[in-house]
Order: structure tokens, then C-alpha cells, then sequence
């Protein structure tokens, strides 16, 4: 039977990636001396906002999540952000891997949404482990399971997921729009001939902040 430890030493964005990811780095460590052949790691990730405190302003912002701060003893519980995995090569003592984070800025999802708001501090993560690990054995190779209880926390610098926008989403952000609103809005746009979808929310928000002239 291996003896496992995994632990976080790093977030960070992985400025290479064709799609918004971070990297985090964890450190596994082996003590019972088994050659692992390799693991097949995955990794829940969870947001525990009640670890740490809010401006007025984040407050005002996650308003939509939590509710008035008066709810707050209710309403702030870990939630679940996203799945990650990777495999490991062959190892034996220890290993550091990169862990894969595929991230979205879309703010209709919860964590993103979150993230948003926070305009400093940390972004207190739990890193809730599981997978294969695949060792070798007198003969051939052995298989067993990781650990249920393998997790770690780490507190991630909010500069970083600021750093996966400028780099993904330099100078924009997303939004998401029902199948019916986009048809309208091309609609608009194809009438009014213009050439980008900003330029038809620009024409709507000059259009309503024009007053109604009265006869």
C-alpha cells in the first residue's frame, strides 16, 4: 500500500493555454518507498467564502449569492467551483505535478460570479483529491484507490484570477443572453447596419437614455 500527502504550493495562470486555465502546483509525497507508476489525479475544488472578510463594497456585489450580511451566518457555506485531473509520470519519495484549472468569466456561473466581485484579498480553495494510483508490485502492477480524506487548502491571491482576465479577456468581460434576446439583437443589428454587438448595446443604451420628446 503507497502512502500518500498532497498539497498545494501554487496558483497560477497558465498564460500558454488556448482557453482561460490556471495551473496549481501539487506536491505529492510517497513515504511507504513504492515505485509509482503513475496516477490518474482528480480534484474537486470548492470556495469556502466564510473564510475570509468583505469590504462594503463585495458586499454590496454578492448580494445576489448571499443575501444582506445579515444572513450572511446562514447563507456563507462552501460551494462547489469546478473538476479538475491530471496523470502523473513515474515517481518514487516525491513528485510535483501541474493541475490543470479550466475557468470561465461567464458571471452567470456561481464561481465566477464570486471571483467578480472580489476586489482584493484572497480566494480562500479546498482541494478535495481522489483517483488511481497505479504502483509497481512483485509481480506486475498494483492498483488502488486515493484516499477519500487527501485534501488541502490554499488561498489563492484574487490578483491571480484578475491576471486569467486581463490575459483571456483583455478589456471585455461576457455575458450570456437567451436564444430569443440574441435573435432580437441581430435582428437590430442587421436593421440599424451595424457591425459589432457592442455597437448595438452603445445604440440601445443612447436610445434609452434619449427623453421622450412630448407633442
Amino acid at each position: 500500500m503507497t502512502a500518500l500527502q498532497l498539497s498545494v504550493v501554487d496558483v497560477a495562470v497558465d498564460r500558454y493555454a488556448a482557453s482561460p486555465h490556471l495551473l496549481a502546483k501539487v506536491r505529492i509525497d510517497e513515504s511507504s518507498g513504492a515505485a509509482i507508476h503513475a496516477m490518474a489525479l482528480r480534484c474537486q475544488l470548492m470556495i469556502e467564502p466564510q473564510r475570509r472578510s468583505y469590504d462594503d463594497g463585495e458586499v454590496a456585489t454578492l448580494a445576489e449569492l448571499f443575501g444582506g450580511r445579515e444572513r450572511w451566518a446562514q447563507t456563507l457555506k462552501p460551494f462547489l467551483w469546478t473538476y479538475a485531473s491530471t496523470v502523473t509520470r513515474s515517481f518514487s519519495g516525491s513528485h510535483t505535478v501541474d493541475l490543470p484549472i479550466a475557468c470561465t468569466y461567464d458571471v452567470e456561473v456561481v464561481g465566477s460570479k464570486f471571483l467578480h466581485a472580489l476586489s482584493s484579498g484572497e480566494v480562500p480553495l479546498r482541494f478535495l483529491f481522489s483517483g488511481t494510483v497505479f504502483s509497481r508490485a512483485d509481480p506486475g502492477i498494483s492498483v488502488e484507490q486515493i484516499s477519500w480524506d487527501l485534501e488541502d487548502s490554499y488561498r489563492m491571491p484574487v490578483s491571480v484570477w484578475d491576471e486569467l482576465v486581463r490575459t483571456f479577456y483583455p478589456g471585455s468581460g461576457y455575458l450570456r443572453l437567451d436564444h430569443d434576446t440574441i435573435d432580437a439583437l441581430l435582428e437590430f443589428k442587421a436593421a440599424r447596419g451595424l457591425t459589432s454587438f457592442e455597437s448595438v448595446v452603445d445604440a440601445l443604451l443612447a436610445d434609452a437614455s434619449t427623453p421622450e420628446t412630448v407633442g
